[in-house]
């Protein structure tokens, strides 16, 4: 215990209001990116759909990244530098979702959007990833609800990066079809793990 809080450079509060504030400003941008048409008339609305659609998709993306991570840092006791380091890389990812956001809606989800940000999901992927491996590393427990949390969570994230990075050539052949994975993908994080959950309300 003593080599584990040598170790500790900041509690996983103060990490977690960081990032939350991360995300609140992330949403914020997307939010500021939505403008109503210079026409009046509902045609003049109805133009806008791709902009709206990429701003559902990724204001869900992000509300599912901050809810797990929430649940995540809600049981994790100890915060060293591989966490600090694996946290900032996975915010600074996030934080491209906006731009990518905006380049699909302004160029109504041809398949180059769709691809590039395809590609931003699976970077996001695999830093969430580094994140929990890291947090894996400084907090091992032998709780069996968390390890078969952490269980599910990787085998989430090993087929994200799969269909995320699937979506990336499809969308040359068919951009419906790879922002349906895009789609798929990510509303299978939309329930939180069961094990996590108990986890947290226990506590």
């Amino acid at each position: 215990m003593a080599r584990r809080n040598a170790r500790e450079i900041t509690s996983s509060s103060r990490l977690e209001a960081f990032s939350d504030g991360f995300f609140a400003i992330i949403i914020t941008i997307m939010v500021l990116d939505l403008r109503p048409p210079a026409a009046e008339g509902i045609g003049a609305l109805l133009q806008l759909w791709p902009v709206v659609l990429s701003y559902v998709l990724s204001f869900f993306v992000i509300a599912i990244y901050w809810l797990n991570h929430h649940r995540t840092f809600h049981i994790v006791k100890h915060v060293g530098t591989a966490v600090l380091w694996a946290n900032i890389v996975l915010l600074f990812c996030l934080s491209l979702v906006p731009f990518f956001t905006a380049y699909m809606g302004e160029h109504h989800l041809n398949g180059l959007s769709v691809a590039l940000y395809s590609a931003d999901m699976f970077v996001c992927c695999l830093a969430a990833m580094g994140l929990r491996f890291a947090m894996l590393r400084e907090n091992p427990s032998d709780d069996p609800a968390i390890r078969a949390m952490n269980r599910a969570g990787a085998r989430k994230n090993a087929l994200s990066l799969i269909f995320y990075g699937a979506a990336v050539p499809l969308a040359a052949v068919s951009a419906a079809l790879a922002l349906a994975l895009v789609f798929a993908t990510a509303a299978a994080y939309v329930l939180p793990s069961v094990g996590l959950r108990a986890r947290a309300e226990a506590t």
